[in-house]
């Protein structure tokens, strides 16, 4: 580390003012803070708090509690292609698969999205936004396997700028820009990121008999008696039980990469929780929101998706993950204690009434967050104006 901190120190001239390169030093400045702790200090005199967790280390720590679910979900993408298509592997094999699988996604995530927050850091003059280290590995963590990589590319671009850069940058986005990135895809190119896309096969792989890349919230949908029964029953004769309730709260099912186990979501919910990153609020509302309006369609419900008894939809989709680490963005989420319960317990109340009534859009973790994005200052300026109105009551007392 100190060969690389000295040969930095060494081309640092040249960035600074009056160097040949002074209009990319914030270019170079954002390379040295990402590596190394920023060695200024606030004034000369006086007491002063330094803490050494920035917002890039804070990034960091996100990234961290979304690695059981990467490496998780590099495993089952190696898993559901070989059980798709009839094959035993080791476990090192699977994971190995799953790991050229996703890379090439993750980096040009990546390379797409810091490339166009390199250029816009050094069109506007300003420091590179360190928001997209968490937000270039969200991408990937929520597409299919399958996906092409030219999309990933056009996603990404399209949600940095219009769903960030648009607003200025790091901080002032209204919407979540990975769920941006995956909406735009959604609406932009349906057929290969909905319907039997969840399972990596391969060109020319030929699947077992009754092969099906169907995810549980569609069969669910497309239920006509049991939804249980029906979900528990369906692989017969090449994977049964593939969505029994224990394979679900695993992972174990097609479905996005990072996104199927709600158990790694949960060891993540644990890392922001345990570090203050994330809002535990936020996390317990929403899964609770969901309960609840799962048991209420179940009383009220007659056709059978409603009757899916109201735990499952704690496991299905990607409800956990969208509630540890996308309802918990600090920058689009409610920022009033108070308004964080009625933030998550909306988006869970809402994931699942677009789950059961609406099955052109059987995931309804998305949509339920970005609606919730848009409604988050709202709900923040009426828990304050409920505060106000209780002090100065108080005060005419």
């Amino acid at each position: 580390m100190n060969f690389l901190r000295k040969q930095l120190d060494s081309v640092k001239h040249n960035f600074e003012k009056g160097g040949k390169w002074e209009k990319y030093y914030f270019a170079y400045e954002a390379f040295d803070t990402f590596l190394f702790s920023p060695n200024t200090t606030t004034g000369a005199k006086g007491a002063h708090v330094r803490d050494a967790v920035d917002l890039k280390r804070l990034m960091m720590t996100v990234i961290i509690a979304m690695l059981p679910c990467l490496l998780f979900g590099m495993w089952n993408v190696g898993h559901q292609h070989y059980l798709a298509i009839g094959e035993a592997a080791s476990n090192g094999d699977k994971f190995l698969l799953g790991l050229i699988k996703t890379l090439p996604i993750i980096v040009v995530s990546y390379a797409v999205g810091l490339g166009i927050e390199f250029i816009f850091a050094t069109i506007r003059r300003h420091p590179v936004n360190e928001g997209f280290l968490v937000t270039g590995m969200l991408i990937p963590l929520v597409m299919p396997a399958s996906i092409p990589l030219w999309q990933v590319a056009i996603a990404t671009a399209f949600a940095v700028v219009i769903g960030k850069e648009a607003f200025g940058g790091t901080g002032m986005n209204v919407l979540n820009v990975a769920l941006t990135a995956r909406a735009f895809l959604y609406f932009a190119y349906p057929s290969q990121i909905s319907g039997e896309v969840w399972t990596y096969l391969g060109e020319g792989a030929k699947t077992v008999s009754g092969y099906s890349g169907a995810t549980p919230l569609a069969l669910a949908a497309a239920s006509t008696g049991n939804v249980v029964q029906d979900l528990n029953g369906f692989g017969h004769g090449w994977a049964d039980g593939i969505y029994s309730f224990w394979n679900m709260f695993l992972g174990i099912m097609p479905g996005c990469i990072g996104e199927t186990s709600t158990l790694m979501c949960l060891i993540g919910a644990l890392i922001l929780v345990f570090t203050g990153v994330g809002s535990w609020k936020v996390i317990v509302s929403v899964f609770g929101g969901a309960y609840g309006m799962g048991l209420f369609l179940n009383a009220v419900g007659s056709a059978p998706f409603t009757q899916m008894p109201a735990h499952y939809h704690l496991v299905v989709g990607g409800l956990a993950f969208g509630a540890v680490f996308m309802a918990t963005d600090p920058v689009t989420a409610a920022q009033t204690e108070t308004g964080k319960w009625f933030y998550g317990f909306l988006i869970g109340i809402f994931t699942v009434l677009i789950r059961v009534f609406n099955p052109a859009y059987p995931e309804g973790i998305m949509l339920a967050i970005l609606l919730m994005n848009v409604f988050a200052p709202l709900i923040d300026y009426f828990v304050v104006s409920a505060n106000k109105k209780r002090r100065m009551q108080r005060a005419t007392v």
